[in-house]
């Protein structure tokens, strides 16, 4: 059994289902593996997400991935550093009170001065309270980290990233949800405004969390409680940690206590500066060092105003750095302009290929200027106070632009290499160098430079390949003015019109980047740029807050085609395909022309593009859902599905398609009542990692799993569905109606009345006040037929027939269940209904079962129920198979059999 702090434990099982997550194995992948039915699978991916307190197998995934490569255990703090080489000296009734704070206040403060030893502290904290939270958490280091960026190193350390326009802090909230989780914000001073904002957020949409803050200041928000660190006591703790860290030093090191506790004492018990001393305590002796430092003291000791303790910190920093060689210095300084931890390749490339560069670094390591993070590969990196020193000497030493321009070259060479690593191993060395790659880019001027616009675009497409497609689509547009011609800057605007469609809600982007990216040259790519605009605003006009004038449209494809004429593109198999398609869509009023959008795909398949292809597909497939042919819509969109993988997923040229294709093939099956489909379209999406969406997939995900019978796993999703749309701080919208509805059937079946109540209420708030959509009339229409309850059947029925939205899914779903309401209910006109649902069965397979088994309730016919017995079975609809066994009088026991099997309630004969 595995260990699950806080929770007990997880079982041999459960961490090999675990594991295979972790290796992003699907839920058939793991059946066959671990020679377990997928069901089975599923129930143990819903026990770990609700042990864990995750939303989503991602998550699952993220920790599953830290702990086979050495990380934390399941249910432990994310990022917090490992055992330090040191001993942690003294601070325990700090200790005790800061434990007790967290577990008293949901945001507690650790307040003091740089280099009184605040995160020393924390780490200690962490590892202590780790226990108390189940449900693990992250320690989140801020010192690397740049304005604008506090919620990324979040999600970084947690492991978290974007959906589908999904903004980041959403990501993270719903990662940390209502499970008990700990969050260390360690060193936000630089960043206080937007921490305390995000603290502010989490601890408002995740009741379970608390935070714990190291600062020179508060936060300042409501519920702060702050607990503030002093200097060590002298005559004690001072003492011993100089005593301790001096013997690390030199074994063999000894020391009048006195002299020990003047040194101690000149240095107001700083931990930083007694470590900074103690490790000068072998070259100089305890004598020698008390003397240095008086004289080092002595220099600052005429200033007036700051904190004392300040300045003998900044003294004993200032007297190590003078100790140094002239190469020493040299190397120190230049590694303050590393924001981050850095390997030794980068402390070489800052250097200036200055020889012996590794030696130099241990040498400083071993005089505590350094400090070394063990692991692998190895890091260094600077102490946040020591790196303001190095700074300012970088600047008095003149090298300040020379080392700036070394560090922009590394850093744009760094990420290029990283770019050549996304089929490998890679994302762990973006995440250590991503904080130094932002801030060289930050740093650069701001102008056309090829450096700088080969750091932004390398950036740009390793932040989308890691999924923070916010920060990816920014990263493109910078590219772009950093571009040094046209042609760069138009291929960076097109990149960043394909991540403008799955980071931002808005088309109007998409629109806007495509026209701009036109713009910018001419010819074949002007032609296909402004054909793919156009494409857009036709093809996806509801994502639009202001829709284009057709005329404009009309007139941006001419241009087009002019474009490509003039350029002599005409025989250009991609410009072809590209004006093709746009066409098409822009053709017809209401879908795209059925004859174009064939010839869109002719000449896609000719051009051998999976995007174009996908998009002329598109095209074909819209056109049938319009003409009624649903079958064949399904059909053509099960071959974009087919084209999946030969798409590059860290190319956002993709993602339209990829996005596109699988939210309508869940939506397609669906519509033709194909459960299996709609179900394993849902997880698809669900397990994608860009596409994967709190709300959007939970949404698509939920009426499936409730037609299946997966009531329990539908409505769990269900409930993280609403409450981290509701975290959004958002109206809920209408096309969350199917799912919300189906959770109202669900609750129905499984006779929890309470739920029922609130799922009604909620069917309300997302209508709006509107007409209802069919997937409401069709589970009252279901669930009045389960209960018996005939009492509003006319209504119903009646509703259902009523004239709705054009394409909706659940109308046949709605016209079927309320024909087997009129025939349970004995209405007069029941036959009437099922003759004009009739058209239904031939498109929609769960409609044909459901007047199949309506038809026997008129006449008993075994033959036609055990017709749509097998029906229900194909379809893996488990609780329309119990209720047609419940019509069969020689296999009614196993029907009800088969209804407590699913925790169904049954309500009794008449229910049948």
């Amino acid at each position: 059994m595995a260990e699950l702090p806080g929770t007990g434990r997880i079982s041999q099982r459960e961490a090999e289902v675990l594991a295979a997550i972790g290796a992003r194995l699907s839920n058939a992948q793991i059946a066959n593996r671990l020679h377990i039915s997928v069901r089975t699978v599923e129930s143990h991916v819903s026990s770990l997400l609700r042990k864990y307190g995750f939303s989503d197998r991602w998550a699952l995934a993220e920790l599953a991935r830290q702990a086979g490569a050495g990380g934390r255990e399941p249910g432990r703090l994310a990022g917090l550093p490992s055992a330090a080489t040191t001993t942690f000296v003294g601070r325990e009734p700090e200790r005790a009170a800061v434990l007790a704070a967290i577990d008293d206040a949901r945001l507690v403060t650790l307040l003091g001065p740089g280099g009184v030893g605040k995160t020393r502290l924390a780490v200690a904290v962490a590892e202590a309270a780790g226990p108390a939270f189940p449900s693990g958490g992250a320690f989140v280091d801020l010192v690397p980290v740049r304005e604008g960026f506090v919620a990324r190193a979040v999600a970084t350390t947690l492991g978290v990233t974007e959906g589908s326009h999904q903004p980041l802090e959403e990501a993270v909230a719903a990662r940390l949800g209502g499970g008990r989780s700990l969050l260390v914000l360690d060193n936000c001073e630089h960043v206080i405004e937007e921490a305390a904002a995000f603290a502010e957020r989490i601890l408002a949409a995740c009741p379970g969390t608390r935070i714990l803050v190291t600062s020179r200041e508060r936060l300042s928000i409501p519920g702060e409680r702050t607990v503030p660190i002093a200097p060590l006591p002298l005559a004690g703790d001072a003492e011993r940690l100089f005593r301790d860290r001096a013997l690390a030093a030199d074994p063999e090191f000894v020391a009048e206590p006195e002299v020990i506790a003047e040194l101690c004492a000149r240095l107001d018990g700083m931990p930083l500066a007694i470590e900074l001393a103690a490790a000068r305590s072998a070259s100089l002796g305890a004598t020698g060092l008390l003397a240095a430092l008086e004289d080092a003291l002595r220099l600052l000791s005429g200033g007036r105003g700051g904190d004392q303790r300040h300045r003998s910190l900044r003294a004993v920093i200032s007297w190590s750095y003078e100790l140094l060689d002239a190469e020493e210095q040299a190397l120190f300084r230049r590694l303050g302009a590393f924001a981050g931890a850095f390997d030794v390749a980068a402390a070489v490339a800052i250097a200036g290929d200055r020889a012996g560069a590794t030696d130099l670094l241990g040498r400083l390591v071993d005089k505590t200027l350094v400090v070394h993070l063990r692991g692998t590969p190895s890091r260094w990196r600077l102490l946040e106070t020591v790196r303001a020193f190095a700074l300012e000497q970088l600047e008095l030493a003149g090298e300040g632009a020379s080392t700036r321009e070394r560090h922009l070259r590394w850093a744009a060479e760094t990420a290029f290499a990283l770019e050549g690593r996304l089929d490998g191993a890679w994302r762990d060395d973006f995440d250590a160098t991503a904080a130094d790659l932002r801030a060289a880019i930050a740093a650069a001027a701001p102008e056309p430079d090829p450096v700088t616009h080969r750091l932004a675009a390398s950036l740009a497409h390793l932040s989308y390949a890691r999924r923070y497609l916010m920060e990816s689509f920014g990263h493109y547009r910078l590219a772009a003015t950093r571009a040094t011609t046209p042609a760069e800057a138009a291929r960076d605007l097109r990149t960043a019109a394909g991540c403008a469609h799955v980071s931002t809600t808005s088309n109007q982007h998409v629109f806007e980047l495509l026209l701009a990216a036109a713009a910018r040259e001419g010819g074949a790519e002007r032609a296909v740029d402004l054909a793919r605009a156009v494409e857009t605003a036709a093809r996806y006009p509801e994502a639009f807050e202001t829709p284009i004038p057709r005329d404009r449209l009309h007139g941006l494809l001419d241009e087009a085609i002019a474009a490509g004429a003039g350029a002599g593109a005409a025989d250009d198999p991609v410009v072809a395909a590209v004006l093709a398609t746009a066409t098409a869509w822009l053709a017809g009023d209401a879908s795209p022309d059925p004859a174009l959008a064939a010839e869109a795909v002719r000449a896609a398949r000719a051009a051998g593009d999976p995007a174009l292809i996908s998009a002329g597909l598109c095209a074909t497939g819209t056109a049938a859902l319009h003409a009624g042919r649903l079958r064949d819509a399904y059909r053509i969109t099960r071959e974009r599905l087919a084209l999946l993988p030969l798409m590059d997923r860290d190319d956002p040229y993709y993602a339209p398609e990829i996005c596109n294709t699988l939210g309508r093939a869940c939506a397609y099956a669906m519509m033709i009542g194909d459960l299996p489909g709609g179900l394993a379209a849902a997880r698809a999406g669900l397990d994608d990692d860009l596409l994967r969406h709190t709300h959007i997939t939970a949404s698509r995900l939920v009426p499936p799993l409730v037609l299946t019978g997966r009531l329990d796993e539908a409505v769990e999703h269900a409930s993280r569905m609403w409450d981290q749309w509701e975290l959004a701080g958002r109206p809920a919208p209408l096309w969350m109606a199917p799912a919300v509805a189906c959770t109202f059937l669900a609750y129905g079946l499984l006779g929890e009345h309470a739920s029922l109540a609130l799922w009604r209420a909620r069917i309300t708030e997302v209508a709006g006040g509107g007409v209802l959509p069919a997937a409401v009339t069709f589970v009252e229409a279901r669930l009045a037929l389960h209960t018996a309850e005939f009492a509003d059947a006319e209504a119903l029925v009646s509703r259902a027939f009523a004239d709705g939205v054009p394409g909706d899914v659940y109308a046949a779903y709605a016209r079927a269940a309320a024909a087997e309401l009129a025939a349970a209910a004995g209405l007069p006109d029941a036959a009437k209904r099922l003759s004009a649902a009739a058209p239904d069965a031939d498109e929609n397979a769960w409609a044909a079962a459901c007047l199949a088994r309506a038809a026997c309730r008129s006449h008993a016919d075994p033959a036609a129920l055990l017709g749509s017995l097998g029906a229900w079975e194909r379809l893996d609809a488990r609780i329309e198979r119990a209720c047609t066994l419940l019509l069969l009088p020689d296999r009614a026991d196993e029907g009800r059999a088969e209804y407590t099997a699913l925790e169904v309630v049954h309500t009794g004969s008449r229910a049948r």
